[in-house]
């Protein structure tokens, strides 16, 4: 797993990786795209909506929404990524922190229409997993909605099948989403195939 320095020196390469992956269709940022732009347009079904992004990275999708009016929030592991994306989204109320150990104070007085978490949450084991989207639930507004976008697998079969095919590429410190384990702690979520290696996993309150 990439600690913070690691994350820091990514930073600059980050959606040059993302990009080089997603157009060959390889594991695993196939579908990419596809994620953030389906995440972008249920986001602007709401006029004016206050997000929060757990895991913004360098902005791409969070810039995009502040652009047309959203109000954003938003938490990440890296410094080096803030200091890209805060420019983008000048008046974003943007916090670094590892969200292993849970969200920014400022952030939990706070209420949302929608929290996104696009390829950040893999980095946490299951408990952690459960425990987040637990306290993410909480800080949802009336109607709100989390949005997962990352690499994803409905069953713990399809995991295991991508797993081999992709060999030596495969990623041992990540611990991506099986829809089925998740499913018994929010009875409520819907999950979206969106390639062969990713999907959406939608969580309401």
């Amino acid at each position: 797993m990439l600690n913070q320095e690691g994350f820091n020196l990514w930073a600059e390469g980050y959606d040059q990786a993302v990009h080089l992956s997603d157009e060959s269709s390889t594991y695993p940022f196939a579908g990419y795209k596809d994620i953030l732009n389906r995440i972008f347009n249920r986001v602007l079904e709401k006029d004016h909506a206050v997000i929060l992004d757990v895991g913004f990275g360098t902005g791409t999708l969070t810039a995009k929404l502040y652009e047309r009016g959203c109000e954003v929030w938003g938490q990440d592991f890296s410094e080096k990524m803030i200091q890209l994306a805060q420019p983008k989204m000048p008046r974003a109320r943007l916090f670094q922190g590892d969200f292993s150990q849970g969200l920014a104070s400022p952030l939990l007085q706070n209420r949302y229409d929608f929290i996104i978490a696009t390829y950040s949450l893999h980095h946490l084991d299951f408990d952690g997993k459960v425990r987040l989207l637990q306290t993410m639930r909480t800080l949802l507004a009336a109607g709100g909605k989390i949005l997962i976008g990352d690499v994803a697998f409905e069953t713990a079969a399809e995991l295991e099948q991508c797993r081999q095919e992709c060999g030596d590429e495969w990623d041992n410190d990540e611990i991506y989403f099986v829809f089925d384990e998740i499913k018994p702690a929010f009875p409520n979520a819907i999950f979206e195939k969106i390639s062969y290696c990713s999907g959406i996993i939608t969580i309401t309150n």
